[in-house]
């Protein structure tokens, strides 16, 4: 058996790639090293995004794991530039997932790039590895293993969140296991 747990970073400052955690943010951070401080863990694999790595550090602190930095847990790019109905056009991406906006990346193509790592950790050793993202990538990873994720569970998601993807030979489940103010 393999779990596979996807977290989505805390809250931050923006969404440029050195975006920090907001002081909220960091809280949020000693909630996840909390939610996590009495299970064994194997491994832990996160996007490069600095809100990524400062969501997940205070774990990593505690457990005195490695932090693995894997560029294809990094956000998707929905297109080049400010789209002014950017809300619109990802809920087209999520209804069309061959669907490219220009200068960006559809969300299949997103989804494959998260599940090859998610396809890696399962043929792995680690029974126990934690995947630390961002919403829309979270959304389209965890669509992979369950295809009834789409656009409104993408905007269902909270900052932070944690889902818990587990494999049992031929049988697998999704579960979302984080509940807000979970300390």
């Amino acid at each position: 058996m393999k779990q596979l747990y996807v977290i989505r970073h805390c809250k931050a400052a923006g969404q440029e790639p050195d975006a920090p955690l907001t002081p909220e943010g960091m809280a949020q951070a000693q909630e996840l090293a909390d939610f996590f401080q009495g299970m064994a863990i194997d491994q832990i694999i996160t996007s490069p995004f600095l809100r990524a790595r400062q969501s997940i550090q205070p774990l990593t602190d505690q457990k005195r794991l490695p932090l693995i930095m894997d560029d294809r847990l990094a956000e998707r790019v929905l297109a080049e530039g400010d789209l002014p109905d950017w809300l619109e056009r990802l809920r087209e991406s999520f209804d069309d997932l061959d669907l490219c906006w220009a200068g960006g990346e559809s969300s299949r193509t997103a989804m494959n790039r998260a599940a090859a790592v998610a396809e890696e950790v399962m043929r792995g050793a680690a029974p126990v590895t934690l995947l630390v993202t961002h919403g829309c990538l979270m959304t389209l990873l965890l669509k992979h293993f369950d295809d009834s994720f789409g656009f409104a569970e993408w905007q269902r998601l909270t900052n932070p969140d944690v889902y818990v993807v587990t494999v049992d030979g031929e049988n697998c489940s999704v579960k979302r296991v984080w509940r807000e103010g979970t300390r």
